[in-house]
């Protein structure tokens, strides 16, 4: 009986500490969640009349030069030409390094005029910064110590990430597993689905219109099928590590040539840029290249567009405009999976919607979120097709990754604590419950 009592006790002690947890994060996420979704709506509209303008006056693209001119000068007034873009959010959760305020205004400004003139960018990286902004700010408001500014960082980031993409369970899930992979960051995940769930409901009401890819036809379960989906996989995981070596390699010799002279760097990725569209006679690589996923759904998409929206998201990312890799990365998994179905004569459809999955858990190393945002975004009768493809290339990519922040704590293919970067370097093998981060 005493057991008992002591038990009924410590339960009711426990329950009072949760509902302080809940109170206190229900408040904040509230507030992530409305600054989230006006950000992330007024950043859509934004984004998409740019798009709009752009689109009915195509010589805009030869003003590449000078917005690129004015993005790294606004970045310049406020000391801000070297951001680390989206790993500046993973270092900000994990403690290493701070969200300065102006990257608010900074990102939405300069991933406006990046869209304007055609960069191809996404439009991800932005609201990641800007949301993870915004919960850095909420998060000294509200006198966090630093574990809670962490938390208040992934919730802010969860709220724009669902803003701008209608995704808000994948955006709540990404943000708590894309930071380590391997660990998920539970004390996170009441204050990212609410705020996700409240920056989406905002930013659906005040009109944004979710970019949404419906399968018509989902084939039968059957042996053939699987294997063309595993084979699918590979080929992803594939293009995965080729994207995000040719990513590195872009920056790499963009720092080796032009060091720190912004001006010439971005004037540089321009003069390329523009040249190449040129070259190629078409604007479909240009900006977030929808249009690429509408025309792989189609399955009509060039063979070599997948390649080429690799080129033009390197030149232009690596130039230092501003935006985001993961738009882009739907779009060459799109057309890597038209392109794959059509040669094998497999449904191009289905395999341009794994394509997109399929590369997207490659650069992220985020099968979880990965499988979400595919049945957010897209039919859920295809889930046995996407968890395949997911699961292949997510084990065939290795410890590759887009985000050079990202560290990978377990291994891909053993029960075995690692603690690498995506490059796999500063290993550190050590037990992960002496790590404090660990149990956030």
């Amino acid at each position: 009986m005493k057991n008992f009592l002591n038990e009924i006790k410590g339960f009711l002690n426990e329950s009072r500490g949760n509902l302080k947890y809940f109170i206190k994060w229900s408040i904040f996420s509230l507030a992530a969640g409305i600054f989230g979704g006006v950000t992330g709506a007024c950043f859509s509209l934004a984004v998409v009349k740019a798009t709009e303008v752009r689109v009915r006056n195509p010589w805009l693209l030869f003003l590449m030069p000078l917005a690129g001119l004015m993005i790294v000068f606004i970045h310049g007034i406020f000391n801000q030409r070297g951001n680390k873009g989206t790993n500046l959010v993973l270092e900000a959760v994990r403690g290493d390094s701070a969200i300065d305020r102006p990257i608010i205004p900074l990102m939405f400004v300069s991933t406006v005029l990046s869209h304007l003139v055609g960069a191809s960018v996404g439009r991800e990286g932005a609201a990641l910064q800007m949301g993870g902004g915004i919960g850095s700010i909420l998060g000294k408001a509200f006198h966090f110590d630093e574990k809670d500014r962490r938390v208040a960082v992934m919730a802010g980031t969860s709220a724009l990430f669902a803003a701008v993409f209608g995704t808000p369970i994948a955006a709540a899930v990404f943000a708590i597993e894309v930071i380590s992979v391997g660990i998920m960051y539970f004390s996170a995940l009441v204050p990212c689905v609410f705020s996700a769930f409240i920056g989406y409901g905002i930013s659906e009401a005040l009109g944004t219109d979710f970019e949404m890819f419906m399968l018509n036809t989902v084939p039968k379960l059957s042996l053939r099928s699987m294997a063309m989906i595993i084979l699918l996989g590979i080929c992803c995981a594939i293009t995965a590590v080729f994207f995000c070596a040719v990513m590195r390699k872009a920056n790499e010799l963009y720092n080796k040539i032009f060091k720190e002279n912004y001006y010439l760097r971005i004037l540089a990725a321009s003069a390329i840029f523009i040249i190449l569209t040129l070259l190629t006679g078409t604007d479909l690589y240009e900006g977030t290249s929808i249009g690429i996923i509408e025309r792989s759904f189609e399955g009509n998409v060039p063979y070599e567009a997948f390649i080429l929206k690799i080129i033009f998201t390197a030149i232009a990312l690596g130039g230092k405009f501003k935006g985001g890799e993961i738009v882009p990365t739907f779009c060459i998994g799109a057309a890597l999976g038209c392109t794959f179905g059509r040669l094998v004569g497999f449904s191009p459809e289905l395999c341009a919607a794994c394509g997109m999955a399929g590369l997207f858990v490659g650069v992220t190393n985020c099968p979880v979120s990965t499988l979400i945002i595919s049945l957010e975004m897209m039919s859920t009768a295809a889930m046995p097709f996407y968890s395949v493809v997911i699961a292949v290339s997510f084990a065939f990519s290795g410890y590759t990754g887009l985000y050079g922040s990202q560290r990978i704590m377990y291994s891909k293919t053993k029960s075995e604590f690692i603690n690498i970067t995506v490059a796999g370097g500063n290993q550190e093998r050590k037990n992960p419950c002496s790590d404090s981060r660990s149990n956030q």
